[in-house]
């Protein structure tokens, strides 16, 4: 597991590649529509992952994927429900980033533990 910090004006996707990079390539990458783009397609394609994210609207021939295996996301957005939950983390107390990396990272290894 792994995560990375990024200024809150910043889109998912351009935070996409710092994180691929951090961990071993997955089988299988589960994204919402944010991530539907041809770099990171092409990426995943490199490392043999199969890309699990829906089309958008705007694309001319929409992109099959694992319908099944998406619903799969449901827990992804559980967890950042259940960091949400520690209030330091929700309202973002602290004012160093290493401060909040470290508090997520604690928080991370508690929710995984109980």
């Amino acid at each position: 597991m792994a995560f990375t910090l990024s200024p809150g004006n910043h889109a998912d996707i351009s935070e996409a590649p710092a994180l691929l990079d951090k961990c071993p390539a997955p089988t299988r990458l589960l994204a919402d529509k944010g991530y539907d783009a041809n770099s990171l397609r092409d990426r995943l394609a490199a490392t043999e992952t199969e890309a699990v994210i829906p089309s958008t609207r705007s694309r001319k021939a929409p992109i099959p994927y694992d319908a099944e295996a998406y619903q799969g996301r449901n827990r992804i957005e559980r967890a950042f429900c259940r960091l949400k939950d520690w209030r330091r983390i929700a309202t973002r107390y602290d004012k160093l980033a290493i401060n909040f990396a470290s508090a997520v990272a604690i928080a991370a290894v508690i929710i995984w533990w109980t």
